[in-house]
């Protein structure tokens, strides 16, 4: 079992293109059901995660490949 905050220190790497996203911010919780929805990463331009643009990256736990020891492997379609 992995803890969300252990998850917060791991990078997060989208495998279709190597690009390394950066850290989790915040998790997206279903409170009912007690399961994580979906991670939230800070977008582009964010600095500490609190300056710059409200363009977070909200990745869907089912695009979630793998949890390793390091880092975290997600499936995510690159937008240009």
């Amino acid at each position: 079992m992995v803890k969300l905050s252990e998850m917060r220190e791991k990078e997060v790497i989208n495998i279709r293109n190597g690009a390394k996203i950066g850290y989790i911010y915040d998790f997206e919780i279903d409170l009912e059901n007690g399961k994580v929805l979906a991670l939230v990463l800070p977008g582009p331009g964010k600095v500490l995660s609190i300056f710059g643009k409200n363009n977070n990256y909200l990745i869907d736990w089912k695009d979630i490949v793998r949890i390793g020891t390091d880092a975290i492997l997600v499936n995510i379609d690159v937008k240009d």
